[in-house]
């Protein structure tokens, strides 16, 4: 991305520009003042909080859900990476009940948001917490659970409270569902802190995409660590990170283009003509088949 695109991105979406003294970061490999040569370690590295270091699985375990899902059954131990840590999948391969269950673990309300108490919790989707065993390097000064089922709720509740002014000073409730995520991530998240994200790419366009991920990247910049689920491509493609790949064979760690997100993605965009007279012949034939 060109430095004049994120700047507008970032203007756009925070109300900053790029060459704000309290919003700029230099940006990963490239070189400038007091940084390393060629060849030598970076003097800043973009290494987030670390305050999450692993998961292990209790055993033995009961047979019912959650461990009724391949990837949750066969989970023994899950190291976080202490930036970035992306959870990809098939639907219902247990990466929202893996997130949830670390969000409890955490002290975060079940309806998302901050620390519980301070919302009203819904009941855990599993007991899967109750099995997980959270080893910790430190601890954060700040946090979020963001899940896109409940965040209206969570939003209700800051209404209530008054405190709209820390979320930029305009009511989630005014705003789409894409715009009052990237209110909370641009004005609330202040970093130095552990950010939980159900989802975030859900109702944001890809340009705004493109947003996010420079805020994420301003996250970890400040000491924060970043468990995420999601389907985004453009997400995934983070360079400080850690993606582990849930499906029927289990959970395993995988570069971003061996990710399907990036395949499919990569391959429709490049044959868009052939793959929709495939897909789309096929459905037909599939149609009239079922007429006669």
């Amino acid at each position: 991305m060109s430095l004049q695109l994120r700047g507008a991105l970032l203007k756009d979406v925070t109300g900053c520009a790029r060459g704000d003294s309290h919003f700029y970061m230099s940006r990963p490999g490239i070189a400038g003042k007091g940084e390393a040569n060629a060849g030598e370690e970076p003097a800043t590295k973009f290494r987030g909080g670390g305050f999450l270091d692993r998961i292990e699985v209790k055993s033995p375990h009961p047979r019912d859900f959650p461990f009724t899902i391949p990837a949750i059954r066969k989970l023994k131990r899950m190291e976080f990476h202490p930036a970035v840590t992306f959870f990809v999948g098939e639907n219902g391969t247990g990466k929202s009940t893996l997130l949830e269950a670390i969000a409890v673990k955490c002290a975060f309300s079940t309806a998302g948001g901050w620390k519980r108490g301070l919302t009203d919790d819904l009941q855990a989707s599993s007991e899967l917490h109750r099995y997980l065993t959270l080893s910790r390097r430190a601890y954060p000064s700040d946090g979020w659970f963001l899940r896109a089922e409940s965040f209206h709720n969570v939003a209700t509740e800051i209404d209530q409270r008054g405190v709209e002014s820390g979320y930029g000073g305009k009511s989630l409730h005014a705003q789409s569902h894409g715009e009052s995520f990237l209110a909370l991530l641009a004005n609330r998240l202040q970093g130095h802190g552990i950010y939980l994200f159900d989802e975030p790419e859900a109702a944001i366009s890809p340009q705004r995409q493109l947003a996010v991920l420079t805020l994420m990247h301003r996250l970890v910049y400040h000491r924060s660590q970043l468990v995420i689920a999601t389907h985004s491509p453009i997400l995934l493609a983070y360079p400080h990170s850690r993606i582990y790949e849930f499906s029927e064979r289990g959970i395993r760690k995988i570069e971003f283009q061996d990710t399907e997100h990036y395949r499919v993605t990569r391959d429709f965009l490049n044959n868009h003509d052939r793959m929709l007279d495939l897909l789309l012949t096929q459905e037909e034939e599939d149609l009239r088949s079922k007429e006669r």
